[in-house]
């Protein structure tokens, strides 16, 4: 009920202002479970995603979003619920990795729309990165799910990083392909090549939605790179 309020309040007026256009929602089906993998330009993803939907989607968020103290905290944390977040601790690398796995394998056991960025944070730069096989792969192949491939256009463009005021004149895209089986890796949870292999197949058919340049390495990678580059520049001594 507080989703459906939520998706009321926030998504209608997010589609009447924003007009975002959908190619490909015939692939997301009627009911039962699937796995909805975005490439992740924008902290609005998780919110223009579920909008143009007439399913549930259940994300996987950062616990400090919960957790924050004071009343800005907990109407943060009651604001991220009524959306379908759910909390994962990120401290251990390890622990996260497991948490995530279990969240999304249990939405997907309830018959639900589980919805999971491979690249694991957004990208720095509007490119296609490297995605992580320990969350995705590892959640399909658990539950049996079907993958369904989700390209977000232009969504880094509505609120640019640093800018408090969203431009109205963007018009944001989402793209989305025909589900993927994986079902003939059953059994090969434990094969890092096949978990790779997943992975890297998801996140072709997510560049040829999205048309972004794809770059080999992880996202993080890229931001501690220009994080480093930063610095420099600012002391070159």
């Amino acid at each position: 009920m507080f989703y459906g309020a939520m998706k009321i309040a926030i998504g209608s007026p997010l589609k009447a202002a924003f007009r975002p256009w959908v190619e490909g929602i015939e692939h997301i089906p009627n009911e039962g479970p699937a796995i909805l993998a975005s490439n992740h330009l924008s902290f609005s993803d998780s919110f223009f995603l579920p909008a143009v939907l007439d399913r549930k989607v259940t994300f996987i968020a950062k616990e400090e979003y919960f957790t924050s103290p004071g009343v800005k905290g907990k109407l943060t944390a009651a604001f991220f619920k009524g959306v379908g977040q759910l909390p994962v601790d990120r401290s251990g690398a390890r622990g996260a990795g497991e948490a995530a796995v279990k969240s999304g394998v249990a939405v997907l056991e309830r018959g639900e729309l589980f919805g999971i960025y491979p690249e694991g944070t957004r990208s720095p730069d509007g490119r296609l990165y490297r995605g992580k096989p320990g969350g995705l792969a590892r959640v399909a192949l658990a539950s049996g799910a079907p993958v369904i491939p989700v390209a977000m256009i232009d969504t880094e463009k509505v609120q640019p990083v640093g800018k408090v005021v969203p431009k109205l004149s963007i018009r944001p895209g989402i793209r989305i392909g025909r589900p993927l089986d994986f079902s003939r890796y059953h059994g090969m949870e434990g094969d890092r090549f096949i978990l790779r292999s997943i992975t890297d197949e998801v996140m072709y058919e997510i560049m040829k939605l999205s048309g972004q340049e794809y770059v080999d390495i992880y996202a993080t990678a890229a931001k501690r790179q220009l994080a480093e580059a930063a610095k420099a520049a600012a002391d070159p001594h």
